[in-house]
């Protein structure tokens, strides 16, 4: 099978083909050829596909540097609530809870000094973090502070960064 579409994209067809046009937003058409078998309809629309992606410029988005004083108040905001949110399940942490919100923040206070510049510049690696370092420290309800501090991220750090923004501008 492989030798022998090989050889069909090594000749052309004899027949006149019809295209079909699609457009893309880059405003580049991509033209498939109906009239080929499907195993090289595929080739054909990968290849050209492919094409046009290469021949596209690339756009790169510069995202600003971490706000030293946004990252401090956001921090100590994170802590606050994170503690508040943790300690409505006593029974899941117990005497640590303190130490499960410090290991939360420490790590959350290093993402946002050091790579969060602004939306979309959230990452989840910083959660992941928080749980390998609780289990680490074997501290109780890994889990839980993990998933409650990236719900919370989600919810605030996003929204606070824009109105930091807003009120800048003014």
């Amino acid at each position: 099978m492989v030798l022998s579409t090989f050889s069909l994209l090594s000749h052309p067809p004899t027949t006149p083909l019809s295209p079909a046009k699609t457009r893309f937003s880059n405003s580049n058409a991509l033209t498939l050829r109906l009239s080929l078998p499907l195993s090289l309809k595929f080739l054909s629309t990968r290849n050209t596909f492919t094409r046009i992606l290469s021949s596209s410029p690339t756009q790169n988005h510069i995202y600003p540097d971490p706000i030293p004083e946004f990252a401090e108040s956001e921090t100590q905001k994170f802590r606050a609530e994170l503690f508040e949110r943790l300690s409505e399940d006593k029974d899941e942490f117990g005497e640590d809870l303190h130490a499960v919100v410090h290991v939360c923040a420490q790590i959350f206070s290093e993402f946002v000094h050091k790579e969060y510049g602004g939306p979309g510049t959230l990452l989840v690696e910083p959660f992941t973090d928080m749980l390998i370092a609780l289990k680490k420290k074997k501290l109780p309800g890994a889990h839980l502070a993990a998933r409650t501090s990236l719900l919370w991220a989600q919810n605030h750090v996003d929204h606070d960064w824009c109105h930091v923004e807003r009120v800048e501008a003014r």
